[in-house]
């Protein structure tokens, strides 16, 4: 269970990146949140505070694909899924927004994947 003092942590490095990366509908956000099981990951509009895409090891179409989803192989799923329907709807140019995580591991893999499916940032 986190205390007080980890979620006050978390919030200030939250903070920190999210004044950095900004979604604008020319070049929207990229969102990354990831569990000890799962992985979400989201393109944000946040001129119009709406999800364009969004994809993770919870929905129907990955579950079946990966056997384990708090792993790297399935942050490359879910990474190559989602450039898959990012670009499908027209979007090829993202900012990516790390959370509060190290961009290592899980989120590095998901970044990558993301990449070499064709998404730029």
């Amino acid at each position: 269970m986190k205390t007080e003092k980890h979620k006050k942590a978390a919030l200030r490095r939250k903070r920190h990146v999210r004044k950095k990366v900004i979604g604008v509908p020319e070049r929207p956000r990229l969102s990354v949140f990831r569990s000890n099981r799962h992985i979400y990951a989201q393109i944000i509009d946040d001129a119009g505070g709406v999800t364009l895409v969004a994809t993770s090891t919870v929905g129907k179409d990955l579950r079946e694909q990966v056997t384990r989803a708090g792993n790297c192989q399935a942050a490359e799923a879910v990474g190559e899924a989602l450039a898959k329907k990012a670009l499908d709807v027209g979007i090829k140019c993202v900012c990516f927004d790390r959370n509060r995580y190290k961009y290592h591991g899980r989120v590095k893999s998901l970044a990558d994947a993301a990449r070499k499916a064709g998404l730029a940032f």
